[in-house]
């Protein structure tokens, strides 16, 4: 069996892709590093990673009865997942920023729950497992396990250095942002987390 490198490429391109469309976790994520620093950040960014990597696996290597399941329960996680966006994006709109030249502050989250939490708000979209599958048919996956492990290896690799980057580059500029300008960042990204959350519950209402 030969192996093919290019899919390792691709899938890492595909990871990175992918991890970069602006999104509610996009945003909550920045804000978390603007307002917490790069560990939080970055914990958020792996959060990511995680389940892309996990619904990439569950589509380059068919298994259908993971992917049935997680499909057939969408709806309800899609108003789950809409819920607490809103929740978050209210609160985000509402906080006040937060000073990074200041003291750790008293609401900080934890490495722990920062990527506890964005793992459950991302495996509220299980759809992205056939938007994965039709992805792979379109980069060669025809059902080699060693192909689809290098896909998934890929995808995995390039959405941890979106997000390394991402979190990298807003920890070295928080210092250098003034409180307005870290206020409007709360207003900005609390009003698109809301607006995404709304729209999951219509889409979870409608089926």
């Amino acid at each position: 069996m030969s192996l093919d490198p290019g899919l390792l490429l691709r899938g890492g391109v595909l990871g990175f892709t992918i991890a970069a469309a602006v999104g509610p976790i996009t945003m909550l994520t920045i804000r978390r590093t603007l307002a917490y620093g790069w560990a939080i950040g970055f914990a958020s960014g792996l959060g990511v990673v995680t389940v892309d990597t996990t619904y990439g696996a569950v589509a380059a290597f068919g298994i259908t009865a993971v992917s049935d399941v997680l499909v057939a329960i969408s709806r309800p996680l899609a108003l789950v997942g809409g819920v607490f966006l809103i929740y978050l994006g209210i609160r985000t709109m509402r906080s006040e920023p937060i000073d990074p030249r200041g003291a750790d502050p008293a609401g900080r989250p934890s490495v722990v729950s920062a990527y506890a939490s964005i793992v459950g708000l991302t495996f509220t979209n299980p759809l992205t497992i056939i938007a994965f599958a039709a992805l792979f048919v379109s980069f060669g996956v025809h059902g080699s396990a060693t192909d689809a492990l290098l896909v998934v290896i890929g995808v995995g690799l390039g959405s941890l250095l979106w997000w390394t980057l991402l979190t990298t580059t807003l920890a070295v500029i928080r210092h250098r942002l003034s409180l307005r300008t870290l206020r409007a960042a709360n207003l900005v990204s609390g009003a698109v987390i809301t607006v995404f959350g709304v729209l999951a519950i219509v889409k979870g209402v409608a089926g």
